[in-house]
């Protein structure tokens, strides 16, 4: 490449000269064909032109349409060195002009160099730059970018000039990254008191992609009063229904609408902890990834969790032989473990659940014998006390909160699994029977949707025999009812 662009160099210098000395028509024909070869040979857009019977095949000068001078001379340049300047002043103009010649290769050098100077304040501007050119690569990360950096993106110049019907674009996306609706709302009213007099017009097709139902009740009725809602008709009955879902929960299956469907930011985080490894990972909704975020002080199996305050809680467990007590605390703000007051009995197999602001451990076996005992965590006092005990040891049991109550659903006592449930009434400290599963259930999974109770799977003999893994799935009829292994994820 080296020699035959330095014969080139040699060649065109000698022709021009003779040319210019000779005026001969030979010399400027022997140059401008070799221009042809060259910028054919790069770009698809002239050898179409050059190669094709087309009109300006045949023109001696032809006029080039909104192509930035500056940027066509680097590419032409570019096709003769393979020399390319990127600037920041000026890589818009050279990625248009290389879109339309069709250069591949540039276009991938300057998608690239784009994507690294994304930040906020400039992300909105090369997603549209980029959409309008048809560079989908570099849509796709400057879209990523900016909904990811959300709050920041809003307190910049670009989000408060974006014309309604990009604003509408991001609106309308799920993958924004908020943490509750109520910021994108009074994102969207930044940006109508930005220019009110020609936007509030707009902003009935505008609150169709905020998610009403799901803003705060006090919030809504501030809105219900402010004559810029009150006096336009679809804002008022985008209010009205929102106003209805908080007001008629027992009618929500009903209600359901797009307005109703959190975003992913919104719904909270997934995380997987232990089981033989000290590893925490968090599952990203929004990008569909798993991340590592941080590692517990030893390894687990068999232990509780909960969440309090949005912190998780680890409780009890074992490490292989010996029974814990431990109890850790991650907060996924700063990311940091912290070690809590331990509990009075060690514990593997328990159940946790939070009731009414304490948490609850339930049952499980101390490394000697199956346990009936509960204790309590008091936030506040930070301290653990033992409640009423359960009438029959439990490990492995499946424990939740409902309605003001505690329930401790199967699990094992030794002998067998069990099909017994009993219930706790903080008020009262007692337990009390309720109606048995139709079959055992040790290690079963339980959870709620709608006032019901599921019990999932677990197996139907203690873990020294030979036992089945139960694979089917059992709903109470009369009593709503949850708990630890099983999630459901339940709108606001």
């Amino acid at each position: 490449h080296n020699e035959s662009h330095s014969a080139f160099t040699t060649w065109r210098r000698r022709q021009q000269q003779y040319y210019s000395e000779n005026k001969s028509y030979a010399a400027f024909l022997c140059v401008n064909i070799w221009a042809v070869l060259v910028l054919s040979a790069v770009s698809d857009y002239f050898a179409a032109m050059f190669t094709n019977d087309v009109r300006e095949a045949k023109q001696e000068e032809i006029k080039m349409e909104g192509v930035d001078p500056g940027a066509l001379r680097a590419l032409v340049h570019f096709a003769y060195t393979g020399v390319l300047e990127l600037k920041e002043e000026t890589i818009e103009s050279l990625l248009a002009a290389a879109c339309l010649l069709q250069l591949s290769q540039v276009i991938q050098v300057c998608c690239n160099f784009l994507m690294k100077q994304l930040h906020p304040s400039n992300c909105l501007g090369i997603r549209s730059f980029a959409d309008a050119q048809g560079c989908m690569d570099l849509l796709n990360v400057a879209h990523n970018y900016t909904m990811e950096h959300f709050l920041e993106v809003i307190q910049n110049q670009e989000f408060l000039l974006l014309p309604t019907m990009e604003i509408i674009k991001l609106l309308a996306s799920d993958d924004i990254n908020v943490p509750d609706e109520e910021t994108i709302f009074q994102a969207l009213m930044m940006w109508v008191r930005h220019d009110v007099q020609h936007r509030q017009q707009d902003l009935g097709v505008l609150l169709v992609y905020i998610r009403l139902p799901l803003l705060p009740p006090q919030l809504l009725a501030d809105l219900e009063n402010n004559k810029m809602f009150s006096e336009d008709l679809e804002c008022q009955k985008l209010l009205m229904e929102a106003m209805k879902y908080h007001l008629l929960p027992e009618r929500r299956p009903m209600l359901q609408s797009p307005r109703t469907k959190p975003r992913k930011s919104t719904v909270g985080s997934l995380y997987a902890v232990g089981q033989g490894s000290t590893a925490i990972e968090k599952y990203d909704l929004r990008t569909n990834r798993w991340i590592q975020v941080g590692s517990m002080n030893g390894r687990r199996l068999q232990f509780g969790v909960a969440v309090i305050d949005n912190k998780l809680y680890v409780v009890g467990g074992r490490d292989g032989l010996k029974t814990s007590n431990m109890v850790e605390c991650y907060n996924p703000i700063t990311k940091v473990w912290s070690t809590m007051p331990p509990m009075s009995t060690h514990r593997h197999g328990l159940g946790i659940a939070v009731l009414e602001g304490p948490m609850y451990a339930v049952g499980g076996h101390d490394g000697w014998s199956y346990l009936n005992t509960v204790e309590r965590w008091d936030p506040q006092a930070r301290q653990w006390n033992y409640v009423a005990s359960m009438s029959t040891p439990r490990s492995t049991v499946g424990v939740t909160a409902l309605n003001g109550k505690l329930f401790a659903v199967g699990g094992r006592d030794g002998s067998s699994c069990l099909r017994s449930m009993e219930c706790f009434d903080p008020h009262t400290n007692k337990w009390s029977m309720c109606a048995p599963m139709s079959k055992r259930r040790g290690g079963v999974g339980v959870a709620t949707y709608n006032s019901f109770l599921y019990a999932v799977g677990g197996h139907d003999a203690p873990a020294s025999n030979h036992c089945s893994r139960l694979s089917d799935c059992e709903v109470p009829l009369n009593i709503g009812r949850a708990g630890a292994c099983v999630v459901v994820v339940k709108l606001p």
